[in-house]
């Protein structure tokens, strides 16, 4: 039996705040905003080429900023890093990480499974995201 992730809640105090972050800063395609009464809505994002998306929704049934440790996965890091600064999203360093620990990335580091990336969205909500090239 195959189990898949398809939607990942992400808790925020202003949805429209957020559906502009993450289709604006992050480049996720909205797939669907849906108004159920004058105070619950839903709207649904998908990473170009993700087969699982988040949902940002009022009420929440989390408090919002309290995500962490989500991952996104790019094929280049160096490049996603470049994107979403000039995007106006506030990205971290690139880190490198091996058998010997963590330290920041140089431009000699091949990333493959060993790059990441660190930003949050404007509620606080912390996302990682990992270079894979090639998988093992």
């Amino acid at each position: 039996m195959e189990w898949t992730i398809e939607v990942i809640v992400v808790p925020v105090s202003d949805v429209d705040r957020a559906k502009t972050f993450y289709e604006q800063a992050m480049g996720f395609v909205v797939d669907h905003d849906t108004r159920l009464g004058p105070d619950t809505r839903f709207v649904q994002l998908t990473p170009p080429g993700s087969g699982c998306s988040i949902v940002l929704g009022a009420p929440s049934p989390l408090a919002p900023g309290t995500l962490g440790g989500v991952q996104l996965v790019v094929a280049d890091l160096r490049r996603a890093r470049r994107e979403l600064a000039e995007r106006g999203v506030d990205v971290g360093e690139i880190t490198f990480m091996s058998q010997q620990g963590s330290r920041p990335a140089t431009d000699d580091d091949d990333l493959n499974n060993a790059g990441f990336l660190g930003f949050a969205d404007p509620d606080g909500n912390s996302w990682v995201i990992q270079q894979i090239t090639a998988r093992a």
